[in-house]
């Protein structure tokens, strides 16, 4: 079957389907990354995104299990200059094409994404369309353009927790840890889990207060989708935490409602950090790590009497992390869990470990 992206500017693209037979409308991003499509497709953080991927083959290895990030596709369509439609890989249980039909996703192939990359670098985010026809319609421009903004947009809501739930190997010794679902990644919970962490998941909207009586030794808040203005609700949570100097760690979406609760500002980048090769600055030690990013907002802000800028983003100089001086509280805009991209920020949860210990031994 044909295909058509249609971008909120006006731009067309033709190709061919090879997701499910269906339309859908989203923002559109690109990512960099040379491989990690099941990872990227499953992050919760692309909900409401319409993935364009600029490695050129898309599908050689197929699908594996044990690389979910979560239990379903969340970003709500993909673009890929070639699909392989044959994976070569031992642990594949599925084609790509298969798994975007499980999931009610549409793709499309064939189209110029080094072109369409160029066209969001220059003209930003947008919103976007893919439309399975055989002819190009003018009312696909129409829904397009009708298509809401992500500023503004809670869809944390959307894709956190029904209910709280433990997981990993639960052992005595290890510190209690509360994490806040904003769209966490699993691989986030894994390590916070093998770094000595009893890890307890909880809704987004859960209120710190129950937590705080509740005893727990340290509080997470995870990556997620959207805009991190409107979760007023994570902020006071964040704020409550802060306030009753407990040990707390960001990342991504959890990084930007830290600043927010720190009394800093966010904006929307033009089009996003997305893929496996962001240099970041430890402005503590000047090393440069490489990163793997997924966020279209970021944190406003200098380093201040209160507030210690720690990482900065060598691509355009945002801040990439950040500390509360005098608390035990980091957060970093990356993903250190990398899934997928470099491990070279691997080191904090281990950091982060050492910072509860240490303040339950002070």
């Amino acid at each position: 079957m044909k295909a058509f992206l249609v971008l909120e500017n006006g731009e067309v693209m033709e190709g061919s389907s090879f997701g499910a037979q269906t339309s859908s409308l989203g923002e559109i991003v690109f990512n960099t990354s040379m491989a990690g499509y099941q990872e990227i497709l499953t992050d919760p953080s692309y909900k409401g995104q319409m993935i364009n991927l600029t490695y050129p083959m898309v599908g050689n290895y197929g699908i594996c299990p044990e690389d979910m990030e979560s239990d379903k596709i969340h970003a709500s369509g993909l673009v890929v200059k070639e699909y392989v439609p044959r994976p070569s890989n031992y642990k594949s249980k599925e084609t790509l094409q298969d798994f975007l039909v499980r999931f009610g996703v549409p793709a499309i192939e064939g189209v110029d994404t080094r072109k369409l990359t160029r066209i969001i670098r220059n003209n930003g985010a947008m919103s976007a369309g893919i439309f399975i026809a055989e002819t190009y319609s003018e009312d696909f421009l129409k829904q397009v353009k009708a298509h809401p903004s992500m500023n503004g947009a809670d869809l944390a809501k959307v894709v956190t927790t029904n209910k709280p739930y433990s997981y990993g190997t639960h052992e005595t010794g290890k510190f209690r840890l509360a994490v806040y679902d904003f769209g966490v990644k699993q691989n986030i919970l894994r390590l916070l889990d093998s770094n000595g962490f009893n890890v307890e998941v909880f809704p987004a909207e859960t209120d710190a207060s129950d937590l705080l009586n509740q005893n727990f030794d340290a509080y997470f808040l995870s990556n997620g989708p959207g805009d991190p203005g409107p979760l007023s609700y994570a902020i006071n949570s964040a704020k409550k935490i802060m306030d009753a100097n407990k040990p707390l760690f960001g990342i991504c979406l959890g990084h930007q409602i830290i600043g927010l609760a720190l009394g800093q500002k966010t904006a929307k980048l033009k089009f996003g950090h997305r893929g496996g090769n962001h240099p970041v600055r430890n402005e503590e030690t000047k090393k440069v790590e490489i990163t793997s990013q997924n966020h279209g907002f970021h944190v406003l802000g200098d380093t201040s009497e209160e507030i210690t800028i720690t990482r900065i983003n060598l691509f355009d100089q945002t801040v990439a992390g950040l500390k509360k001086n005098g608390l035990p509280v980091m957060a970093v805009q990356y993903h250190p869990e990398a899934c997928p991209g470099p491990h070279d920020s691997a080191y904090h949860f281990k950091e982060f470990f050492e910072m509860v210990k240490n303040h339950k031994n002070n």
